[in-house]
């Protein structure tokens, strides 16, 4: 997919994910979806990018230049993580969530046992993001503007679409994503649980 937003609406299963193991062995990584720059798709030209890490053990984070990156703990006692410039946060249950500039080295404790993190990253210079963590009971009703992507991360339940919007249920651990197309669009979801709701922007639309 090519420019900061996907071409259509969609709902990615978790099944889906692209697993693959870290180039250190401290954990995987599974892609749920990475938004590409432009159209020769280099490994690292990417405009915003989904993924969920398992951590296994402490080790240093990816040092990534021009990236914000939001954490969220999905499962385990706790994430701990200590900047070079000597700050320390902790990431404790139940989905404490954390910002920070790709470029500052941290390296990652774990407080008990491995986790498991939901990671939203994108290239400050190319688009803006902003996450929340909102509770589902009964419907809810979102507009998404031309440009603009949407994507909802289901951490406890499940989630339905109206029927107009032609998207299949969603359960945990799926991700649907959302677009508007030229015109803006009204999505209506109803369902019960816990949802990622992450709102991407391309920095022209500020």
């Amino acid at each position: 997919m090519n420019g900061s937003s996907p071409q259509s609406s969609c709902v990615l299963r978790a099944s889906g994910y692209a697993r693959m193991r870290w180039k250190n062995g401290a954990g995987w990584t599974s892609e749920i979806l990475k938004i590409h720059d432009s159209e020769e798709r280099d490994t690292n030209d990417w405009a915003w990018r989904l993924s969920i890490a398992e951590i296994e053990t402490d080790a240093p984070f990816s040092a990534f230049p021009g990236v914000e990156r939001e954490l969220v703990l999905l499962s385990g006692n706790g994430l701990r993580l200590r900047f070079d410039d000597g700050e320390t946060r902790e990431l404790l249950p139940p989905h404490d969530k954390l910002r920070f500039a790709g470029e500052r080295p941290a390296f990652g404790e774990l407080i008990d046992g491995p986790t498991r993190d939901f990671n939203l990253m994108w290239k400050r210079d190319a688009v803006d993001a902003q996450l929340w963590h909102r509770p589902l009971v009964g419907t809810m009703v979102l507009f998404v503007e031309p440009g603009e992507t949407w994507a909802i991360h289901v951490l406890a339940g499940h989630l339905r679409f109206a029927d107009d919007s032609g998207l299949e249920e969603a359960n945990l651990g799926d991700t649907a994503i959302l677009v508007a197309g030229e015109a803006r669009r009204r999505y209506v979801l109803d369902g019960g649980g816990e949802l990622l709701l992450i709102r991407i922007r391309p920095r022209d639309a500020q």
